[in-house]
């Protein structure tokens, strides 16, 4: 009989796994473009709101602006209420950012330069402060919670700057008037600018100083 050769069978080497691609940094990415997109719309939110009265900003135009469609843009903000609101609370948090200051520095050192940071961002960003002090759709409780939030902060400054928690009636009252104030005559020097800075400041801490005068009876050094 002749022998009879078999074939061995072929066995394909396995393909080696390709490793897969790590996800993550595209993800980070897309994340970085949303939230680039939303701080866009935020700073046009505060141009248009400021510019014009709430019930006369298109929100097609602000797409436009943007680069985008209206769908897009709720697609970031549920309503116009929404985009108004969040453009104000980023408005307000620039300004906290901008005026906050070492709380080592001394009293009225760091009263200075507050103001001059708060002056400042006043001039820069003349239409964003207009339009979180002046509002716009008229008493909403979101829009009034925005501005009472931003005064609290500096109430709250201004306590640690005097080294108390629990200020008498008197101080406290003179303190939230003399906010009230600053952001009264801020909004006059912007219809006005018949000051320079430096004496609008300087006119601001004689008022505080003398209002701290007639609430306690003494004046911080420093």
């Amino acid at each position: 009989m002749a022998n009879v050769r078999t074939a061995r069978p072929q066995v394909k080497a396995k393909a080696k796994p390709q490793p897969q691609a790590d996800p993550q940094p595209s993800t980070a990415r897309a994340r970085l473009e949303l939230d680039e997109r939303r701080a866009q719309l935020l700073a046009l939110g505060v141009r248009f709101f400021s510019e014009s009265p709430y019930d006369q900003v298109s929100v097609d135009a602000v797409a436009r602006a943007a680069g985008i469609s209206k769908g897009l843009l709720y697609h970031y903000f549920s309503t116009k209420r929404d985009f108004y609101i969040a453009a104000l609370r980023a408005a307000a948090q620039q300004l906290i950012d901008a005026t906050a200051t070492e709380p080592e520095t001394p009293p009225l050192l760091r009263l200075q330069h507050g103001l001059d940071s708060y002056l400042a961002y006043v001039e820069r960003c003349a239409a964003a402060y207009a339009a979180l002090l002046r509002g716009g759709i008229g008493s909403d409780p979101a829009v009034a919670a925005i501005v009472e939030g931003t005064r609290r902060q500096f109430f709250d400054r201004m306590l640690q700057g005097l080294h108390t928690e629990r200020p008498e009636p008197a101080l406290r009252t003179a303190l939230r008037g003399w906010i009230g104030m600053v952001e009264a005559i801020s909004l006059d020097w912007l219809e006005h600018r018949d000051l320079t800075l430096t004496a609008l400041r300087d006119l601001l801490i004689g008022m505080l100083l003398a209002s701290l005068q007639a609430a306690t009876g003494s004046v911080p050094q420093g």
